[in-house]
Formats: structure tokens, C-alpha cells, sequence
């Protein structure tokens, strides 16, 4: 998919699935514009270093939040919802919906976690640097790990097994190499 500077976002999200986070403006424009069209719960929650926002375009849903006096916030079309810095989120759509995610250019850190469901104690948490590898390698590197090792998946705290991730339609590694392609193709 070409970034542009002008966005016909559902025309643009036929091309995207779940939790792509493919980014669509021009490499230079900052705050970036990144869109995912979800039909299931977002494999973990997210927590990025720099504030960042959802703003839903189509469906209904909801964002879970950790570690925040907010437990979650409804979403329906229109709804843009600031997320602090820091402060780990989950989208759970109910159905499928379009939702952009504006993050800087330079999103700095950013982290997949895993909470209990028993006790909402924090699991395991994978962090990189997204000026290492791009936020869709470390989503899929966060993921295999996480299937990977049994260890990782039970709560100290009480036991609880977190079952594995169905990954199945998640094209982290093609939407990876789609943005190597251009990032070469520019330079």
C-alpha cells in the first residue's frame, strides 16, 4: 500500500487486517497515522513510551487499559481516546471495526504484555526499540515467544495459565517487509 499525503481511510483499510498498524502518511510527516481494521482482541496490551491516540472509524468496541483510574473506554464510530504514555491497552472490538492509531514518527520504546484474568496481575512483558526493529517485528517476536515458552504464560501470583495466542490472519512479517521495501525504495 503507497503512503500518501491525503487518506481515504476505508478505502485504504480494505487493504489492512487485524492489528496491522501499517503506517499510511509519508515517512516524514509527524504524528504518524497508523490503520488496522480488527476483528478480535488484540493478541496483548500495548504500552508505548510516547502518548498516543485511537480514534475508531467503524464498529463498536472497547479499550481495556492497565495500570491507569481508567478500567476501560467504549468506542463507536468518531470516538478518539488519548492514551498516556506508559499506560498498557488492549483493543477488544465487538466485530469489525477501523481504527486509527496516531503514534510520532519516532515511537521510541514500546511493549507487549500479558495479564492474569484472575487476579489482573501483570504476566510477562516483552519490550524493544523501535528504532531497531519496526513495531510490527517486535509485536510478532513478543507473540512467538509467548507461544514459545510455557513458563511465560503462568502468573506467579496465583497459578493462572494464560492460554496460547492464535495468531491466524496477524501479517506482522508481510506488513515488516512491505516497510523495508519502501524505506530501500526511498532511500
Amino acid at each position: 500500500m503507497p503512503r500518501k499525503r491525503m487518506l481515504h481511510a476505508f478505502r485504504a483499510a480494505r487493504d489492512v487486517t487485524s492489528y496491522d498498524e501499517r503506517p499510511v502518511l509519508p515517512e516524514t510527516i509527524d504524528f504518524q497515522v497508523h490503520l488496522s481494521r480488527n476483528s478480535r482482541p488484540q493478541p496483548f496490551f500495548l504500552i508505548c513510551e510516547h502518548d498516543t491516540m485511537i480514534a475508531t472509524l467503524l464498529g463498536q468496541g472497547r479499550i481495556d487499559f492497565k495500570q491507569s483510574n481508567v478500567k476501560y473506554h467504549r468506542l463507536e464510530p468518531g470516538d478518539n481516546v488519548y492514551i498516556p504514555a506508559g499506560t498498557p491497552s488492549r483493543l477488544v472490538p465487538d466485530g469489525e471495526t477501523v481504527q486509527i492509531r496516531y503514534k510520532p514518527q519516532h515511537p521510541g520504546l514500546e511493549g507487549a504484555a500479558w495479564y492474569c484474568e484472575r487476579c489482573d496481575a501483570e504476566i510477562w512483558r516483552y519490550e524493544f526499540d523501535t528504532a531497531e526493529e519496526l513495531p510490527q517485528e517486535g509485536y510478532q517476536r513478543a507473540c512467538e515467544r509467548f507461544n514459545a515458552d510455557e513458563s511465560l504464560r503462568v502468573c506467579e501470583a496465583c497459578g493462572w495459565e494464560h492460554p496460547s495466542l492464535d495468531l491466524t490472519g496477524i501479517r506482522w512479517s508481510d506488513i515488516a517487509g512491505e516497510l523495508k521495501a519502501e524505506t530501500s525504495v526511498t532511500e
